[in-house]
Parts: structure tokens; C-alpha cells; sequence
């Protein structure tokens, strides 16, 4: 039996969500599927276990204070479990473990390319923007940028951009914070602002690109939307948005046998609403014109929409 991914969950994904609805059956799934990650990491040569207990032991006071806002009001959707952290993002323990897990996750996108698989699937997303993109963007939004893994690459792929990195994650950003220390040749650093992405608070019109690499598939349907009407709002005319996620039409997907299938709804609590999304249609809704789509792996899609004029 395979999964199969179309306008609503299917007879398989309603039965994983009956077994997640089980906590002790979830609690087991969200265990089972964080130990395979750890061992696909550490078979490849990450040190999952090693890295994540040096970045523990260090002292994040001065991180933490920099970035984090005392005052913020966090949406009922992010107080939850996720990627089989009980607390979700707002621990030290998912912080410090993001990059060994993206590498993990990505390694068997491209069979031959292993731990490089998350490096090549954000440098197969900065390909496409490269070749729409009409002119090099100036100033950069990257919404949801978790602890800086896609802030930094885009900085990377546009050097002579100003960065901006948004999260609701104060642990994530002190990371963020942490790891923009370790480079020394930037040209303009990136800037990290804690705060919800359907509601940054920074000022309209500022942005030529805003960015979303890998978020989409870890939200409700709503907060979609809403991030996709603050992006229009934060672009100058003719900006652009740009986003890369999972593809829902995948192969890939389509054919995940149910364990499998099982372990990534038991990290992953949004991801019905995600695969059931009109996100051509909501993207259209939030005042941009159609957007372009290309697959840019063998489970992802890149999706390029150019701001309405108002």
C-alpha cells in the first residue's frame, strides 16, 4: 500500500491520524522517527549527538538577549509539538539540533549526493531564483528562518544584499545570532527580528524578495494566507515572492510506504492542511499575479509570484 496525496486526506492519512490521535502510539512514532534520523546523521559522518551536546553546554545568555522580545504574544498553532520535540521549536534542544537534522532529512533526496543533499536542494532553489529573478534583489526578507540555514545561503547567493531573518523561535535566532558570528567576510550581516511572519511589524514597501524556504508544509492553512498578505505588503512594486517547500504532487510522496508515511505526520502536525492547500489560489488572493512553479528536486517545487501593482 502507498500514500496518495490529493485535494483531502485520503484513507491512509486518516488512518495515521486515528493511530497520532493514540499518545502513546504518537509518542512511540515521534521517538522512532527522530532515532532514524540520528542514525542516517551519524552513518553519514554528522555527529549528531556530539555537536548537539557542545552547542548545549555553552552559555546562550547573550544571544538570547539580543534577539528575543520579551512581550511577544505566541499563536496557539506554534504551542505545540513538532519534529518530535514536545515543546516544539521553543527549546534549546530544537535549536541546537536543526542543521544536523536538515542534514538527515535532505541526504536521501539525491542518492548519490548524502549529507550534501541539503546543500544541493537549497543551491537547486537559489538556481531558479537566479534565472527569474529580473534583477539582483537588494534587500531580502527570509521568513521563518529558523536558526539561519536559508538566511545565510540566500546571503550567500546574493552578496551584496541586506538580509533580513524572521522567526518565532527566540532559541532559533540566538543560534541564527550565533552562527552570523562565525563569518567574518559579509558585506552587510544578517539582521534577525523575533517575530511572527504574518505580522513582523517592519515597515511596507521595504523588500525586493521575500523568501520562505521550507516553511509552508509546517502551517495551518490560515496563517498561510496571512503570511502571504504580510509578504505583499512588505514588497515594493514589482517584488517578488519565492517560495520552496515540499511538493505534494511528488512521486515520492505518492508512494511513501505508510510507516514511513506514519513517522513524517507524526513530526509533522500541519502537513494535511499543507497538501490540501490551493496555494496557486491563495498566493493570487494575496495580491500577486500567477505564479511560476518548477520542481526543484524530486519532492520539492519552487514557487516565484510577482506582486500586483496596488
Amino acid at each position: 500500500m502507498t500514500v496518495s496525496t490529493t485535494s483531502k486526506p485520503e484513507l491512509m492519512s486518516r488512518f495515521v491520524n486515528g493511530i497520532l490521535a493514540v499518545k502513546p502510539l504518537s509518542n512511540f512514532a515521534k521517538h522512532q522517527a527522530r532515532q532514524m534520523m540520528i542514525k542516517r546523521a551519524e552513518k553519514m559522518g554528522v555527529p549528531w549527538r556530539k555537536q548537539t551536546e557542545t552547542l548545549l553546554a555553552r552559555n546562550w545568555d547573550a544571544e538570547l538577549s539580543q534577539v528575543e522580545n520579551p512581550n511577544l504574544q505566541y499563536p496557539d498553532y506554534y504551542v505545540t509539538s513538532f519534529h518530535a520535540y514536545e515543546e516544539g521549536n521553543l527549546s534549546w534542544q530544537a535549536a541546537v539540533e536543526v542543521e544536523v537534522a536538515a542534514y538527515a532529512v535532505h541526504a536521501k533526496i539525491w542518492p548519490e549526493a548524502g549529507v550534501q543533499g541539503d546543500a544541493k536542494l537549497r543551491q537547486s532553489y537559489h538556481d531558479i531564483l537566479k534565472a527569474q529573478l529580473p534583477t539582483p534583489p537588494q534587500d531580502i526578507l527570509d521568513l521563518g528562518c529558523s536558526v539561519g540555514m536559508s538566511t545565510l545561503a540566500l546571503q550567500e547567493t546574493f552578496p551584496d544584499a541586506k538580509l533580513t531573518g524572521v522567526d518565532l523561535s527566540p532559541y532559533f535566532l540566538a543560534v541564527a545570532t550565533y552562527n552570523t558570528q562565525k563569518q567574518s567576510n559579509w558585506k552587510y550581516p544578517p539582521q534577525w527580528v523575533h517575530a511572527p511572519a504574518e505580522s513582523t511589524s517592519l515597515p511596507s514597501a521595504s523588500f525586493d524578495l521575500v523568501s520562505l524556504c521550507l516553511i509552508c508544509h509546517e502551517l495551518p492553512q490560515a496563517p498561510t494566507r496571512e503570511i502571504f498578505h504580510e509578504a505583499r505588503r512588505l514588497l515594493r512594486p514589482n517584488g517578488h515572492l519565492a517560495i520552496m517547500d515540499m511538493n505534494p504532487q511528488s512521486e515520492q510522496f505518492k508512494k511513501m510506504p505508510p510507516y514511513v508515511f506514519t513517522l513524517l505526520k507524526s513530526t509533522e502536525p500541519y502537513l494535511d492542511e499543507y497538501f490540501t492547500l490551493d496555494i496557486e489560489q491563495a498566493i493570487i488572493e494575496a495580491g500577486f499575479q500567477r505564479p511560476t512553479i518548477n520542481f526543484n528536486s524530486p519532492r520539492h517545487r519552487t514557487i516565484i509570484a510577482t506582486a500586483k501593482s496596488i
